[in-house]
């Protein structure tokens, strides 16, 4: 059931989109989406630092290591 309020038709996103007109004003828009823009960004940005501080640590050379042990010479 969760998965039907995913699935909205155009109407519905233009009575979303004229909602939150009325709330925020034209003016507000824009500084609003700017936000949501920076928090994006910077949520990108720290996944980014986070994956690569895994790919080069030395747990993950010690996790290759030890599937390559695992994995034995015959296979």
């Amino acid at each position: 059931m969760a998965t039907h309020l995913l699935f909205i038709s155009g109407s519905e996103i233009f009575i979303v989109l004229l909602v939150v007109l009325l709330l925020f004003g034209s003016k507000k828009i824009p500084e609003v989406a700017k936000g949501l823009g920076k928090g994006i960004r910077e949520f990108r940005r720290a996944t980014d630092e986070i994956k690569k501080e895994i790919t080069d640590t030395e747990i993950s050379k010690d996790i290759k290591e030890i599937k390559d042990k695992l994995k034995g010479p015959g296979l």
